[in-house]
């Protein structure tokens, strides 16, 4: 069971005898993030169905009820939009708080960078710690004028937006969140926005523009999006969070002759690393009833307590999983022989340095984990021992080390769990429900 102290927001897991159930998890972070941001910019209603109802997706909700728009919750959790068209967002009466989402922030970025009027955005204490000239460096080659703290590396960012040029960017990262804030300043340019990357990212930006009728044309390494479409307001409907389910899969995979049933999970190709990882490492994840709901594919998934082996990842399949990778470190804990996670520099600058924050609270539990520069070295386990860790503020981390509380030999206490209601509200009661 687990239990909370609400005064530290305190979480303490016991080990799990199995897990047997079927669950469905919130929807898509990063699409309900989109859906607000296009819905607004489309002329005629969105109807949104699905929607995550985390603090993030709340940021975004709030930042365009400030510029303007009119959002309602309906029952059931549905959202109606009424969007304004691509021109018809008002200049903000204070500061829009992104909270702790960096998605908020640098996708808005890039749409304010096109509006003629004035802007500023900020976060929480952790997010006012993340880089953000991936994102103003580019944008300033549109003709983007941006001020943020330590010569724009960090929030606060302050916009005047208007009078755009089209530009070509050859990014030297794999980022969904610098390839989405630069097309959709490109909606608002004069000529074409194309943006390359070394590896393709999560692709849910140019789905959905394209959804909403945008002109957008992917090519082998890249993207090009023309600028000044007429969006139209659109029904979209958000599958469940292949990383909420992520946490899932993994405490089916290694607690012995578990079960689980994930459905309606999106299994977008450039998001579906987690799947194709831990079935190299030899789990047991089946996809059943494949279909497609509003340009994304979805499928349910069928888990099945699984003997992991150790494998080594990089390449191209790292961006294709890069949220993932704090539980993927818990599977390779308890898998046979050693991992290699290698090419995730980029997991350094998360919600924390998740790399740090995994190797120093797995190792509390006993595991056997080294950091690398790039990413980390793994030995498996039979299985960790209980105690004390620490969820740095990060969701990820807190819900990553209650999936390894499950393999451990006594209970484990998390600190600071509230921040899991960034993305996963529900992630405690589920955990609770599939326990036997």
């Amino acid at each position: 069971m687990t239990e909370t102290a609400p005064m530290n927001e305190t979480r303490t897991v016991t080990p799990a005898r199995s897990l047997r159930g079927e669950i469905t998890v919130p929807g898509d972070k990063s699409i309900s993030h989109r859906s607000i941001m296009l819905g607004s910019l489309a002329q005629g209603t969105t109807r949104v169905r699905g929607f995550l109802h985390g603090e993030d997706n709340h940021a975004t909700l709030n930042a365009f009820r400030a510029m303007g728009i009119v959002i309602d919750e309906l029952p059931g959790g549905d959202l109606r939009i009424e969007g304004k068209g691509l021109h018809g967002l008002t200049e903000p009466g204070d500061v829009l708080d992104c909270g702790n989402s960096g998605t908020t922030i640098r996708l808005m970025t890039g749409l304010l960078s096109g509006q003629n009027f004035f802007s500023v955005l900020t976060g929480d204490r952790y997010l006012r710690k993340r880089p953000m000239k991936r994102v103003l460096a580019p944008l300033a080659t549109m003709g983007a004028r941006i001020w943020g703290r330590g010569g724009g590396e960090l929030a606060p960012l302050a916009i005047h937006g208007g009078a755009l040029k089209g530009t070509e960017y050859d990014s030297p990262i794999s980022s969904a969140q610098v390839k989405s804030a630069l097309l959709l300043a490109g909606l608002y340019a004069e000529g074409p926005t194309t943006v390359r990357e070394p590896h393709l990212s999560r692709d849910h930006s140019e789905r959905m523009l394209r959804y909403f009728g945008a002109e957008v044309r992917p090519f082998e390494g890249g993207v090009t999006v023309t600028p000044q479409p007429q969006l139209e307001g659109r029904e979209v409907a958000v599958p469940g969070d292949i990383s909420s389910a992520a946490f899932f899969m993994v405490a089916a995979l290694i607690v012995p002759g578990a079960e689980l049933l994930i459905r309606n999970v999106g299994v977008n190709p450039t998001r579906s690393g987690i799947i194709d990882i831990l079935q190299a490492m030899g789990g047991s994840i089946e996809r059943l009833n494949a279909r497609e709901l509003s340009g994304e594919p979805v499928a349910d998934l069928l888990v099945r307590g699984s003997s992991l082996k150790g494998i080594e990842i990089g390449g191209a399949v790292v961006p294709r999983a890069i949220d993932e990778f704090p539980v993927i470190s818990v599977a390779a804990s308890f898998a046979e022989g050693t991992t290699i996670i290698r090419d995730a520099r980029e997991l350094r600058v998360k919600e924390t340095d998740r790399i740090a924050a995994m190797v120093s609270e797995l190792s509390a539990l006993g595991g056997r984990v080294e950091a690398r520069d790039d990413g980390m070295v793994i030995e498996g386990v039979e299985s960790l021992t209980g105690g004390s860790v620490k969820s740095h503020g990060d969701h990820r981390i807190a819900m990553s080390m209650a999936v390894a509380a499950l393999r451990a030999r006594a209970e484990v206490t998390i600190d600071d769990t509230a921040c899991t209601a960034t993305s996963f509200p529900n992630f405690w009661s589920l955990l609770d429900n599939v326990r036997v």
